[in-house]
């Protein structure tokens, strides 16, 4: 007899082909009433009026698929693997029936707390902003209709899906749930590769054997998260250089950056003046209007014109640096809290307006680098059933030893200086080493005031 893992309502409609949903790309995803009533709450409703990526779509005008879509991919992605997994002895083990249904209703759930342009609000590291994790737990507190139906329908606490998203405790079995739904091969992204790659119209997210890489799927030599056997590693090696690509192409293409650094320093200007609590429950588009009133009259008024008004104005590129093209440049701004980089652009814009001739206001230059945090590395165990031994992915792939042993962020992520349209060409006409001067010189100006300031 099959163990009871795989008896689940939704790992059978996984293969009986009733009671599903479609999706791209043609995806038939489980659609139990259960599982409907979860979808047809309030709070996850939202989920369809919030964009997946964002500011993407005004480089990639495809790219407008919403959150919803990507965590019902998401949930599609968890119930394979528990097929696969289901199937170890280990695997069953640990983790129980009611174990595995909390999974998948924290794939379900897992991007419940975002709001619209999430990520790069968060990566401004303003002080006192709540994290993404806080809202969910308000979409999942007592009273709340969602909360009823995990309750009802689940017989799940919201509780234990918190516990998951965000980790309150840590024993193997709940190690090994979110290696599955957060780690290097988890099923987050394995949909977000492949359906923005679709959505974009671009091939790099959808060149890696999704099924092979499923088929492969083990537990780590301490039980407590994912690995894949030796069979899986080409898999894995494309897997992780269509992550580079689409990070290098897609996520961190120039344009995108533009516009996202546009949107930073407008919410940046605006935030003290917005009521936060409420914009974050708005959508999309209620979003943008209401910023858009408070921003009226003042310099975050043309940022946010630029980037949603009716004529397309996306600030340009003048200057960018990499860790390995001018080492020192770029280790000036990256990882720099988000107020230090608004200083050094505002003196950096003064010196260049002297420099042109011109005035350059303290929003027209913007400095955009690589946040504070950083991304999950891609190191995942293979495991050799000959020598009965694991070996980490990145000793054995020469690929992967490239993008895994050393940090991807420093590869993908660039340190960009951009500019208002109007100032541009003429910023452009500076030498590469003047510029990098200026650039220094304003820097080492903000900080010794900062420092005077500190030590006063």
């Amino acid at each position: 007899m099959p163990h009871p893992l795989l008896e689940i309502p939704e790992l059978v409609s996984l293969t009986a082909g009733q009671g599903l949903v479609r999706i791209p790309p043609e995806q038939n995803v489980p659609f139990t009433p259960r599982v409907r009533a979860i979808v047809e709450t309030p709070e996850f409703q939202r989920l369809s009026h919030i964009t997946q990526l964002g500011l993407v779509a005004r480089v990639y005008p495809g790219a407008r698929h919403t959150r919803f879509e990507h965590a019902l991919g998401v949930f599609n992605n968890s119930l394979k693997y528990l097929w696969q997994l289901g199937h170890d002895p280990r695997f069953v083990e640990l983790v129980d029936t009611k174990s595995a249904e909390l999974l998948m209703v924290a794939a379900l759930l897992h991007d419940l707390g975002h709001w619209p342009y999430c990520h790069p609000i968060e990566d401004l590291g303003l002080p006192g902003l709540a994290p993404h994790e806080d809202l969910a737990s308000e979409f999942l507190s007592p009273g709340s209709e969602l909360a009823q139906v995990l309750q009802s329908e689940w017989n799940i606490q919201p509780r234990d899906v918190l516990n998951i998203l965000a980790k309150r405790s840590d024993v193997p079995e709940q190690r090994l749930l979110r290696s599955i739904l957060s780690g290097p091969i988890d099923i987050d992204k394995l949909d977000y590769l492949e359906r923005d790659s679709l959505h974009a119209g671009v091939p790099y997210g959808r060149h890696f054997d999704k099924q092979r890489l499923i088929q492969s799927l083990i537990l780590n030599e301490q039980g407590d998260g994912l690995a894949i056997t030796s069979k899986g590693r080409t898999a894995a090696e494309l897997m992780v250089f269509a992550r580079y690509v689409m990070f290098s192409e897609v996520y961190w293409h120039h344009a995108v950056r533009a516009a996202t650094a546009m949107f930073a320093r407008a919410f940046y200007e605006l935030h003290q003046t917005l009521n936060l609590r409420e914009l974050f429950r708005l959508t999309e588009g209620e979003m943008i209007r209401k910023m858009m009133d408070h921003a009226a009259g003042t310099p975050a008024d043309g940022l946010l014109n630029g980037v949603f008004g009716p004529r397309r104005l996306i600030y340009k590129r003048v200057v960018e640096y990499t860790l390995h093209h001018d080492a020192e440049a770029y280790g000036l701004l990256a990882r720099k809290p988000y107020a230090l980089l608004v200083s050094y652009a505002s003196e950096f814009a003064r010196r260049l307006g002297s420099e042109i001739g011109e005035f350059i206001s303290s929003g027209d230059i913007l400095i955009d680098a690589p946040p504070i945090h950083r991304e999950v590395e891609f190191n995942i165990p293979i495991y050799y059933p000959r020598q009965k031994h694991y070996r980490r992915l990145d000793e054995v792939s020469p690929v992967v030893a490239t993008l895994a042993r050393t940090q991807f962020d420093d590869f993908v992520k660039r340190v960009r200086i951009f500019a208002n349209p109007r100032h541009a060409p003429a910023l452009r006409e500076i030498p590469d080493q003047q510029f990098g001067e200026i650039l220094r010189a304003a820097v080492s100006a903000v900080d010794a005031d900062q420092e005077a300031h500190s030590g006063s």
